[in-house]
């Protein structure tokens, strides 16, 4: 048996290296926010300075709290509580590293997410220097920001198309289908998040149908994801990393409450 599926997805923004450490954080805690209520969402339970092995940065534990968000064959085999995930994550900007975990399944469940982000446009092959036997085995899959195409019809929001926006700070936008071969021609700053994305599931019988879905949930995330990103920019584009901390500090607090109030929320429960 096959022991995990690993891609690797590419997604280029009209940002600089700089800028997207910025963005990304703020739009993270927007889109917490968005995931959480009626029992269900984020918990934040760590977000504090790290440093091992030389390394330092930012590290969060985070817990997510699913029940109606997984197909509906996943949860007549996971137990009550079951459907609970750890999100452990490494931030040492520009390198980051996330991993997810499950109580209940222990070892044959992980989702492992490691992120490298470059000044380029896309095309460096095996920037996670992985062994060439194992390089061979990883499918390259490139996202569009404002590809609408990649986007499901019950997720597309106008004021969050990149190929409608335009902003007004920054003079970027918008994006239209050459774009990407009209930055490279530009002074315009850009990046590529090279995102690894591995993923084991070991349950017989459902092993290839998880891997799958969390790989489409994947790719479905970080699309929509960078899109609000991108679309959002002159919300963010403005903030210190001080100001993104205050602003980590209340999100953690808010998602508390918003944990045990209202309806569940969200546009990512997983379809069967």
């Amino acid at each position: 048996m096959k022991m995990v599926l690993i891609k690797e997805y590419r997604i280029v923004l009209p940002v600089s290296v700089q800028e997207y450490q910025v963005g990304q954080l703020y739009s993270v805690a927007m889109a917490s926010k968005h995931e959480t209520g009626g029992g269900e969402g984020i918990e934040i339970l760590k977000n504090e300075p790290y440093e091992e092995d030389g390394e330092k940065g930012q590290y969060t534990h985070k817990v997510y709290y699913l029940k109606s968000k997984v197909p509906s064959y996943v949860k007549l085999i996971a137990p009550e509580g079951g459907l609970v995930f750890h999100e452990r994550a490494w931030n040492a900007y520009p390198y980051c590293r996330t991993i997810v975990t499950n109580e209940y399944m222990k070892d044959n469940f992980m989702i492992k997410i490691e992120t490298w982000h470059k000044p380029e446009m896309g095309t460096v092959n095996n920037v996670h220097n992985l062994e060439e036997n194992l390089w061979d085995t990883v499918q390259v899959v490139p996202i569009d920001i404002a590809n609408k195409g990649e986007v499901a019809p019950g997720d597309y929001k106008p004021d969050e198309d990149p190929a409608l926006f335009h902003s007004v700070k920054t003079d970027r936008g918008p994006l239209g289908p050459q774009w990407k071969n009209d930055l490279a021609k530009t002074n315009c700053p850009h990046i590529c998040s090279y995102k690894l994305v591995t993923v084991k599931f070991k349950w017989w019988g459902l092993q290839t149908k998880v891997e799958n879905l969390i790989h489409r949930q994947a790719k479905r995330f970080f699309t929509n994801f960078h899109r609000q990103l991108f679309c959002c920019i002159d919300k963010w584009v403005d903030l210190t990393m001080e100001d993104i901390r205050r602003m980590e500090e209340e999100t953690c607090r808010e998602l508390g409450e918003m944990l045990q109030t209202g309806d569940v929320r969200g546009t990512y429960a997983a379809d069967d």
